[in-house]
């Protein structure tokens, strides 16, 4: 009987293995050095102090960026879950033998590398881009129209970047519905609308919430979008953990930065489990 039960640790030992030393350590460190001094000399002191934050929540400037982010990532989630609902709900109805294939384009960005991926877009939104060479060549505009560098553009890159999370996300949880519950539930009586509003929707909510939770973590911590296509006014709280760590060896402060998000996170994870259930995750993947 011991020996079943040590049995399921020592085949996750591999995988907490993992997890432990790449990514529970450089958090413990992160954290660590969010306490440190930084000296006026550039030398990292180490110490046990909370000026880091005190500096965060003094200038309204960092809290402004932290409100921006959380305002975009819930923008992000809206627009991918409005606009990935209806292609996972057609991949789940149709039965054409194509379908394969328009499964493997949906998971084609994955091939390409995020930096190219964003970066196709100035070629796209840009004053000599391809809208405004053709809305030019049209008769359409006299002038370019300023498509890049503004929350749009941002809006844009994220889409393009989280959208096929939401709907392989919401197909998974749809493809676990037996059809015959809708085929029951029109045979009673329902229309097509009533039967998918009361049994389909319903039952794919785990996998939406599961698409909705990973964009929205994944579009919190993001900083290549906005800092290509957003231009300075445009920020969000990672480009700023990026410049203070990267671009002015500043990782006291960095490290502060990354804890304050890192801890909203997981308030708002946690809020989630509270409310809904972290269950509901692994039930879409069933």
């Amino acid at each position: 009987m011991k020996e079943k039960s040590w049995t399921p640790w020592a085949l996750l030992s591999p995988a907490l293995t993992a997890v432990f030393l790449l990514l529970v350590v450089p958090v413990c460190f992160v954290v660590v050095y969010s306490f440190w001094l930084r000296a006026p000399s550039g030398s990292d002191i180490p110490a046990f102090q909370f000026g880091n934050y005190a500096k965060f929540f003094e200038d309204f400037f960092y809290p402004s960026l932290l409100i921006r982010t959380i305002r975009v990532a819930l923008e992000t989630v809206a627009l991918c879950l409005l606009m990935g609902y209806i292609p996972a709900y057609f991949f789940y109805r149709t039965t054409s033998k194509y379908k394969p294939v328009l499964m493997i384009l949906i998971m084609l960005p994955f091939w390409i590398s995020f930096i190219i991926r964003t970066l196709s877009w100035i070629n796209i939104l840009g004053d000599s881009g391809l809208i405004n060479h053709v809305f030019m060549k049209l008769g359409i505009i006299s002038s370019p129209l300023p498509m890049l560098y503004n929350e749009g553009a941002v809006l844009m890159g994220l889409l393009q970047y989280l959208l096929p999370f939401m709907i392989l996300n919401i197909y998974v949880s749809l493809e676990g519905i037996d059809k015959s519950l809708t085929e029951a539930a029109t045979s009673l009586g329902c229309t097509e609308w009533q039967a998918f509003k009361e049994v389909t929707l319903p039952l794919s909510l785990p996998g939406v919430s599961a698409g909705c939770l990973l964009v929205f973590v994944l579009t919190s911590g993001t900083y290549i979008p906005p800092m290509i296509l957003g231009g300075p006014d445009n920020e969000m709280i990672a480009n700023l953990i990026f410049k203070r760590i990267v671009g002015t060896l500043d990782w006291p402060f960095g490290s502060a930065l990354s804890t304050i998000l890192l801890g909203l996170l997981g308030i708002i994870v946690y809020t989630y489990n509270r409310y809904l259930g972290i269950n509901q995750l692994f039930k879409s993947l069933q």
